[in-house]
């Protein structure tokens, strides 16, 4: 029985010590395939260098036979060229804008020479002005443009407030009254007039 007890403690060791053995096999290998792993990595990332230049090359090629193809479709629809605009402006122009106003709507929009015919006849102080204006915004169109001055039409005409001169008049009992000296800036736009 003795015997027994011992074959059985023995048996019951060996299996223990089987056991024991086998962890360290398998640490081992598992040491080994963490520096397998690494070469795999370092492999991995040329093999991934490698394959990254031909796709950038493959994407820049695909992106300039791309921009080669855009412009022949922008190419084939021509919108309109739009017509010139030929400009003018008088600044510090010692009129109100209120009353130079009143003139710039009567243009607006006419042919030179309809604007011409009306500023020539008219009796407000502005058109003077408005008129050498208009006749530089025309002499613009033929030194810097090459067009027909007296074919030109007003497209647009704006009168904005310049700096006021601030003066003042003595009244009675050692008064002073402030007297305000307006000034304008004038701009006029013309375009070729259409037929």
């Amino acid at each position: 029985m003795a015997d027994e007890k011992k074959d059985k403690k023995d048996a019951a060791k060996k299996p223990a010590a089987k056991k024991a053995a086998k962890p360290k096999a398998e640490k081992k290998p598992a040491k080994k395939a963490p520096a397998k792993k690494a070469e795999k990595k370092e492999a991995a990332p040329k093999k991934a260098k490698a394959e990254k230049k031909p796709a950038k090359k493959e994407a820049k090629g695909e992106k300039k036979a791309a921009a080669k193809k855009e412009p022949a479709k922008k190419a084939a629809p021509k919108a309109p060229a739009a017509p010139p605009v030929v400009r003018a402006s008088a600044r510090y122009v010692r009129i109100a804008p209120r009353k130079a106003r009143l003139i710039a709507d009567q243009v607006r929009g006419l042919h030179i020479e309809k604007a011409r015919a009306l500023l020539a006849f008219s009796r407000r102080g502005a058109a003077r002005d408005i008129h050498k204006l208009i006749d530089s915004a025309a002499a613009n169109a033929e030194n810097n443009h090459d067009l027909v001055g007296d074919e030109m039409q007003i497209t647009s005409i704006t009168v904005d407030e310049g700096p006021t001169l601030k003066r003042y008049r003595p009244r009675a009992q050692g008064r002073a009254t402030p007297i305000h000296k307006r000034t304008s800036h004038i701009a006029v736009a013309l375009t070729p007039a259409e037929d």
